[in-house]
């Protein structure tokens, strides 16, 4: 079991002498005012963690610790300055460190896959009397923290719920006469029809992120052979070469065939995800399957920001039934570093972080989907009624059992990384939606003996 986390961890280490880490020293937020320079601290007491650089993330840097002036939290009875760098391969960053036993403080990773691995190797340390302290059982909704459990304690600390949706170009949809699909034959049919006339029908592509592969698996697994049969496949019930669960995967790969992400395989590779969201914007693409996560600069794409005149809008991912499927996600998790040189502090600043202000602060702010924590609404007073509808459906879902299962919060490590890259041989021809299935089954009976499957929210 070490071993295998051991491997996750080491997994970025190839080819590079320097397994230390050198760049998770303090870093200030570009536009943040007051910030001190790393070699003026004033306290000892100082926690150090990375964020992936990207535009949300560096909004994201920002809100946090705006109401700090010199990256420096004020807490009850003691002072602590974070030290927060946003990095270009955050996860990787980590990976190393954690190899060379230098990680920061607060270590992040990109899904509770990898966070509940770690945690059995012995990288974290066991959060559970922090909960307790600061009532996480209260702020949290009931299933969050079981996602960071291994061993029986809290480990991980579940940011970002996700799901995945259908947005669709309404304005391209009006002029056109398009109705809204309910059901994936309806959603097929559609797409042929906005490819004959001459529009891309799904704004995809892979170029970029090579993990958008499993959105669509994640997509079609949940919305074609259903949440319940995930759940059984999961729980070691029901086998991944099931039939329904290849039915699944042959409609993807038809689709894939058919042209109908970007107009072929070849744009799906390259195209990078400014192209598609602006051909998504433009009108010259009519929809988009992709996660709540879309929603932090969906804006930047439609309207006069974008210098054309349209608009956007959702709907649930069309399901073989037509029932509204959300499957649930998990941006990622937060841990403590089981070396942190001072926990209590460390401690007190995920609590501010997952406070529901703060949350509510980044959701309006930087596009971030909140933690899966109580909100008040009076702090939202201001987020798109869109994003509004959003939340309230995916809370809904997850009261109702009308929720799914995202490979990247819910599948172990191994089996998650063979989805994403082994479905692009069955795209293109080398290998059949039954021996894919057929190898994941195999990978996955290792994994689920090996205890490698992240606690699944019972049904």
């Amino acid at each position: 079991m070490a071993q295998t986390a051991r491997s996750i961890a080491s997994d970025a280490t190839k080819n590079e002498k320097d397994k230390s880490f050198p760049h998770i020293f303090a870093y200030p937020c570009p536009g943040l005012p007051g910030v001190r320079n790393a070699n003026q601290r004033t306290s000892d007491q100082i926690i150090r963690f990375g964020l992936a650089r990207f535009h949300r993330r560096q909004c994201q840097c920002c809100q946090m610790l705006r109401r700090y002036p010199g990256h420096t939290v004020q807490c009850a009875s003691t002072t602590i300055q974070v030290d927060a760098q946003l990095l270009p391969n955050a996860w990787d960053t980590t990976r190393t460190a954690l190899a060379g036993g230098g990680a920061p403080d607060i270590v992040t990773t990109p899904e509770p896959s990898f966070g509940y691995t770690l945690a059995k190797a012995g990288y974290f340390l066991a959060l559970d009397d922090i909960a307790k302290q600061y009532n996480w059982d209260k702020s949290f909704v009931p299933w969050a923290l079981a996602l960071g459990q291994a061993n029986g304690k809290l480990y991980s600390v579940p940011a970002e719920v996700e799901t995945m949706l259908l947005y669709y170009n309404k304005t391209l949809f009006k002029t056109n006469g398009w109705t809204v699909p309910k059901t994936m034959a309806d959603l097929i049919a559609l797409a042929k029809t906005i490819k004959a006339a001459g529009i891309i029908p799904f704004a995809h592509a892979n170029a970029e992120w090579r993990g958008a592969n499993e959105w669509f698996v994640t997509s079609f697994l949940n919305n074609i052979a259903g949440p319940q049969k995930v759940y059984e496949a999961l729980s070691g019930k029901r086998s991944w070469d099931d039939p329904e669960f290849q039915k699944a995967i042959d409609m993807l790969t038809q689709m894939q065939r058919d042209s109908l992400f970007m107009n072929g395989l070849d744009r799906y590779y390259t195209a990078t995800f400014n192209e598609t969201h602006t051909a998504f914007g433009d009108g010259k693409a009519a929809m988009d399957i992709e996660g709540t996560w879309l929603l932090g600069g969906i804006a930047d794409f439609f309207g006069e920001k974008a210098k054309n005149q349209n608009e956007w809008d959702w709907v649930p991912v069309p399901s073989a039934t037509g029932d509204a499927i959300y499957p649930l996600g998990i941006g990622s998790t937060w841990s403590i570093n089981a070396k942190a040189k001072d926990p209590k502090a460390a401690a007190e600043f995920l609590n501010y972080f997952f406070s529901a202000a703060t949350q509510a602060k980044m959701l309006l702010n930087c596009g971030v989907a909140p933690a899966p924590i109580t909100l008040n609404p009076v702090d939202l007073k201001t987020l798109d009624p869109r994003n509004v509808a959003i939340r309230a459906a995916l809370n809904e879902a997850a009261a109702k059992n009308g929720y799914g299962y995202t490979t990247w919060t819910f599948w172990p490590p191994k089996s998650d990384t063979y989805i994403i890259e082994n479905i692009e041989k069955v795209w293109a021809g080398d290998m059949t939606s039954l021996q894919y299935l057929q190898g994941l089954q195999t990978l996955f009976t290792q994994e689920f003996k090996a205890g490698n499957v992240p606690p699944l929210p019972a049904r």
